[in-house]
């Protein structure tokens, strides 16, 4: 199984670099299932897809109760800029990253329109199924 996660620029830098062990998420109904891959669509300023991560532990429950777990597991790369995105909410996820990969060539947001005039990327992630043009462009992406 493969997603597609948009992340802020700082994170995506910090998720590459091997800094951020783990990235936190409001739950929006969609399991994400350890050994899968996440593909970072990088907001802000970039607008690209960049690169991606394998899957590790998923820790599931309340935003406490994740924001502990994960920081059991020592220096995880979070920081005062992570609580507040997943405060409030009634479940989170923190996802551990494994394997952080920067494609060779970055896709950006007006080059996937001009191939998916539609494209939006997901407000936090989704599901990314194989038979999607966009999972076949990520394909490519991955053998440069």
């Amino acid at each position: 199984m493969e997603y597609l996660m948009s992340i802020k620029p700082k994170f995506a830098y910090q998720i590459f670099t091997g800094k951020k062990r783990f990235e936190l998420r409001r739950y929006v109904g969609v399991d994400i299932k350890e050994g899968s891959k996440i593909i970072l669509y990088v907001s802000g300023n970039v607008r690209a897809i960049m690169g991606e991560f394998t899957v590790g532990k998923v820790i599931k429950g309340s935003a406490l109760y994740v924001w502990n777990k994960a920081l059991e597991h020592g220096d995880v790369g979070l920081d005062e800029d992570d609580w507040p995105y997943i405060k409030g909410s009634k479940i989170a996820l923190a996802i551990e990253v494994r394997k952080p990969k920067v494609y060779r060539r970055s896709l950006t947001l007006s080059e996937i329109r001009k191939i998916i005039p539609n494209f939006m990327p997901p407000l936090s992630y989704r599901v990314l199924y194989m038979n999607e043009p966009l999972h076949m462009i990520i394909e490519k992406l991955r053998t440069l």
